[in-house]
């Protein structure tokens, strides 16, 4: 399966960490995504309207029975809802047909050129942005500052810091939090962090992990709450996971 991310336009980046293109293979297959704290929109050819998928809350597998070539905008956290009009709670674990977010004039106007182009995917791409950058000059702000402040502290703790600490460091109540989080993130902070956390156990391995050891470098209480983590958010083991995406010599 081919993938590729482009960085975004400039006047995006603020809002979008990447817009990439995939192309899967003829042969039916099965692939798993994994929870990532983003909400993307695709566009897949063969004539559908592109949809938004929201923030997920485990692992989902894919599966296609054909040949498919997707064109896609991934946002940062956070930062989706002025693009889709709507609170990002909503689309948790959901999928929506962009044509129901946008219009269904824009998002035809979007999929025909997409489609009718035989231009390379780079600018293909580019006709995303176009469209991006025009509802972002008439969009409302991403997020709040509470918002945008408790991210950067469970960003910047790659999801260690207590939910609880954090209320207190902010100085508002838990339930307001967690409320105000769900409507412009899409998740409750405690599971965003708990996927920070997730994200960084399932990087990259070079050698065989010690799982007691990555526990405790990620932020987890012992090896069994790693474990179960993963069980959880990615349907699998830690050993099985990391045999299955290790890379192959």
């Amino acid at each position: 399966m081919f993938y590729r991310e482009y960085p975004p336009h400039p006047a995006l980046a603020a809002h979008v960490a990447c817009v990439w293109a995939a192309r899967a293979p003829a042969s039916p297959h099965v692939h798993r995504v994994l929870p990532d704290n983003c909400v993307d929109i695709l566009w897949q050819d063969g004539g559908q309207p592109g949809f938004a998928v929201g923030m997920m809350s485990k692992a989902i597998l894919v599966a296609s029975e054909r040949a498919v070539r997707t064109l896609a905008v991934r946002f940062k956290p956070g930062m989706a809802g002025p693009f889709l009009a709507t609170p990002l709670n909503v689309l948790t674990d959901q999928r929506a047909d962009i044509d129901l977010l946008w219009g269904r004039s824009d998002a035809d106007r979007l999929t025909d050129a997409l489609w009718t182009s035989e231009a390379p995917e780079r600018t293909l791409l580019a006709l995303i942005e176009q469209e991006l950058l025009q509802r972002l000059r008439t969009a409302a702000t991403a997020g709040t500052p509470l918002v945008q402040r408790a991210l950067q502290a469970l960003d910047g703790s790659a999801g260690v810091l207590r939910v609880e600490d954090l209320a207190q460091q902010l100085r508002v109540s838990r339930q307001h939090l967690a409320a105000q989080f769900r409507a412009h993130v899409g998740l409750s902070p405690k599971l965003y962090a708990r996927i920070c956390r997730f994200r960084r156990a399932t990087a990259p391995l070079q050698h065989e992990p010690d799982w007691s050891g990555l526990a405790a470098e990620c932020g987890y209480f012992d090896q069994s709450h790693l474990i179960h983590d993963f069980q959880e958010l990615a349907g699998s083991t830690p050993e099985r996971f990391h045999f299955s995406n290790r890379p192959a010599r």
